[in-house]
């Protein structure tokens, strides 16, 4: 059958109809308010721009996610589909910040102005699918505006590791636009459309589950599918809606739009399996007991209608109560929602908007709404980023039909716009900047919440990060006064009164944070380290392993349990160990540069070197690898190359006291002298105490050849510091005292000094020093000094450090 399109005329005065404008306005009207939006979201959200990262999961998912911090790749695709440790699982949010990784690096500014990107886009698609839903322009663009600029939207905008609510929010809105273009010309290639925009989305965030039922509600109104009675502006894009809707069609049975949705169904459900599989976050979902879920859960609705209208003291995150809200609060809540539900369907064939926009607001809550829990927040501003729409629409579009009959409505109600958007956007500027960094952020919840045991450790972590332990010790203890089991903030005091130097208080607080959740990696990772430090190595190697059971994929203990092994000489296992850390982060630089060590310890210098260089490939300012590919092409014999990689090293961390005991041992070794006694001394200004440093100083001002660089007053006083730091009974010590005695000529002491060392040497069968010190004490008694070159085998030597 053959179609024709409505007369123009028609047309204008349908579109009249719907929005109250003129039509000499239609052709720039739509770009306009696009561009408002766009700008309006700039003005708000651009301050972002100059924003660092906060500690509040942007660690997790950018600054120090190794996977994430270096950039898309094939590797990292993989990761971002199987990684769940999170506790959600969103492997297109992941994907999207490894973008940004690639194309800004760590620089903050760039990740928030994706976020930024991302939501002003989905405010331009929600008022052009409201447009073409409705075929309202100014209530469009005036629910757009109110999504765009409330304050409810600064936490999913300024917050980088919520990405996943701007991402998920622009699919969700091209879902709708797919489906309404579907809905004017039904056909598969648009179906699939829904459905690839639909899954896009549920990849980015599944708190989505709900849109087909969403999808059925629009189909409700407003686009009038279910009683065949389609709005104008519908008839008018496919007139053959209209002249089936004027011959009488009767619509599309209810069951027969459910029908229609089963493949988004099926879409929703995998999701839903996909997130009950991926590991736990909060450590058992039992804690808080189903009647303080479901009277927290009524509360909360109540709470975002609050905010909603009046849209003060937001915070992020708001803590549950301790027993639950109380019980008046909860019979309020049920009754202003069960009056709220009631009178909004009680008018549903008059006022159809009001029911829909409650229904949007209600039903997209379900899976956040904590009847399931997912956190052990009440509620949080993010979650409104989608539900607050509905509310946005009931009420503009309530008001828009209440004042129909108002003298001068368009000037009132263009007023009233206005100053409604230009207040949102003045609180959602002020919101938005309380993220510009950790102790802004911090300081602001703990001023609009009580009882906040994660913005107090949260805080702790802040001032930690600045150096201030007494305070930061502090917030970790008022978070745990209201916490007790908070095991985070347990195991961040064990950190802080370890730096502190308390170390028997952090393995207090480790060991109490374990006994509230056994499988706590990171409390078994440091109680490890603070166990080694101690020397007890057995049980900082148990607590390792323990950590392990509990997480066979985290590299850092693995790496620690390699050094703990190394430690009790055993150099085979600790090589497992650091392989297996660099299966799990092939970019661990001190895994690899831990590696190379152990092979060199093992006597495997080739491969030892392979390692370092490929340690420092990842990392190149690595100057402890810099100075362990040194100590390995020294004993090869490449000198020259070996004092490239010290000075490589020194020139990265000027206090390196390793690497410049190192050079001047590798310029010792190639008879220049001089510049071994001045990276040697250059080494001691940073580390005064370094024993063998002082010692081969000593050697050189005694036995040199050199007359110009000969001291044998010098020698004598930092032999005797060497002898002094020592013990006494280190018979290579000795043998430099020794010779200092015979350059100051004093053969008598030398000689003394020499056969004690003799003895020494001979007791500890070492018997090239022993015959070396036999040699030299028949010089002695020939009042002759000792006159070397370079440091012998028998001769003390610097120690090699390389990790």
């Amino acid at each position: 059958m053959a179609h024709n399109k409505l007369p123009d005329r028609r047309r204008v005065a349908l579109r009249q109809s719907a929005d109250g404008i003129t039509p000499a306005g239609l052709h720039w009207q739509t770009p306009a308010v696009c561009l408002f939006l766009l700008l309006a979201v700039l003005a708000v959200f651009g301050q972002t721009a100059w924003f660092g990262f906060v500690n509040y999961d942007d660690e997790l998912y950018v600054y120090e996610n190794p996977v994430v911090a270096k950039g898309l790749s094939w590797n990292g695709a993989l990761w971002a589909l199987s990684f769940g440790h999170i506790g959600h699982w969103h492997p297109l949010t992941w994907l999207t910040h490894m973008a940004d990784c690639q194309v800004y690096g760590l620089w903050p500014g760039g990740h928030h102005l994706t976020n930024v990107a991302l939501h002003a886009a989905t405010t331009v698609l929600l008022f052009l699918v409201l447009r073409a839903m409705t075929g309202a322009l100014w209530r469009s663009g005036f629910v757009a505006a109110v999504f765009a600029v409330h304050p409810l939207r600064a936490e999913s905008v300024a917050w980088v590791a919520e990405r996943k609510d701007v991402l998920s929010g622009m699919f969700f809105m091209l879902t709708l636009w797919a489906y309404v273009k579907y809905v004017r010309q039904p056909s598969r290639g648009r179906y699939a459309a829904v459905a690839v925009w639909f899954a896009l989305g549920l990849l980015s965030k599944n708190m989505l589950v709900t849109l087909p039922f969403l999808l059925l509600l629009l189909d409700w109104w407003p686009l009038g599918r279910m009683e065949g009675k389609h709005p104008p502006w519908l008839k008018l894009w496919r007139t053959g809606i209209a002249e089936s809707a004027e011959q009488g069609n009767p619509g599309v049975p209810f069951l027969g739009l459910v029908k229609e949705k089963i493949p988004l169904f099926l879409l929703s459900i995998g999701s839903c399996v996909a997130t009950v599989m991926v590991p736990e976050k909060l450590g058992g979902l039992d804690r808080v007991p189903a009647v303080e879920r479901v009277g927290n859960a009524l509360v909360s609705y109540v709470i975002y209608l609050r905010q909603m209208v009046c849209p003060t003291g937001l915070a992020s995150p708001y803590p549950l109560a301790p027993h639950g809200p109380g019980i008046w609060k909860v019979c309020l809540a049920f009754a202003v929602l069960a009056a709220a539900t009631a009178g909004t369907v009680a008018c549903r064939k008059r006022r159809p908007y009001l029911a829909a926009g409650w229904l949007w607001f209600a039903g997209m809550l379900v899976p956040v709404i904590g009847i399931v829990q997912i956190s052990y927040y009440a509620h949080a501003d993010r979650y409104m980023y989608l539900p607050g729409i509905g509310l946005a629409l009931a009420g503009t579009w309530a008001v828009g039909d209440w004042s129909a009959g108002w003298k001068h409505r368009r000037l009132i109600l263009g007023g009233l716009m206005v100053a409604v958007i230009g207040v949102l956007m003045v609180c959602c500027q002020i919101q938005t900047s309380y993220w510009r960094d950790n102790e802004t952020l911090w300081t602001r919840v703990l001023a609009c919440t009580s009882g906040n045991s994660i913005a107090h450790n949260n805080m702790g972590n802040t001032l930690y990060a600045k150096g201030e332990l007494d305070g930061a010790i502090r917030h970790y203890k008022e978070s745990l006064k209201i916490d007790p089991d908070y095991t985070d903030a347990r195991n961040n005091l064990g950190i802080a009164l370890f730096a502190k130097g308390d170390k028997e208080g952090a393995i207090a607080q480790y060991r109490k944070a374990l006994e509230s959740r056994p499988d706590y990696f990171e409390a078994h990772y440091n109680l490890g380290i603070a166990l080694f430090s101690t020397g007890e190595s057995d049980q900082a190697i148990e607590q390792y392993r323990k950590g392990l059971a509990s997480r066979p994929d985290y590299a850092a203990i693995r790496n620690n349990l390699g050094v703990a092994l190394f430690g009790k000489a055993d150099l085979d296992g600790a090589i497992e160990q650091y392989r297996k850390a660099l299966e799990s982060d092939p970019d661990y630089a001190e895994a690899r540069n831990n590696l190379g060590y152990a092979l060199f310890v093992k006597g495997d210098t080739e491969e030892a070197i392979a390692q370092y260089r490929k340690a420092l490939a990842n990392k190149p300012d690595y100057a402890k690898a810099l100075n362990g590919l040194g100590n390995a092409l020294a004993r090869k014999g490449d000198l020259d190359q070996a004092i490239v990689c010290y000075r490589q090293a020194l020139k990265n961390d000027p206090r390196f006291a390793d690497a410049g005991a190192n050079l001047g041992l590798a310029f010792s070794r190639k008879g220049e002298t001089r510049q071994a006694m001045e990276a040697w001394q250059q080494t001691l200004e940073i580390k005064p105490d370094r024993v063998y440093v002082v010692n081969n100083l000593a050697w050189l001002l005694a036995t040199t050849p050199d007359p110009t660089l000969r001291n044998g007053v010098k020698a004598v006083a930092l032999a005797a510091q060497a002898n002094q730091l020592s013990g006494g009974g280190d018979p290579m010590i000795l043998h430099t005292l020794a010779a200092a005695y015979a350059e100051e000529a004093s053969y008598g002491l030398a000689t003394v000094t020499a056969r004690r060392a003799l003895d020494l040497a001979t007791e500890q069968k070492n018997n090239a020093l022993a015959a070396t010190l036999q040699k030299e004490i028949k010089l002695y008694e020939a009042d002759t000094p000792v006159r070397d070159i370079t440091i012998k085998p028998g001769a003390p030597t610097a120690r090699d450090a390389t990790r």
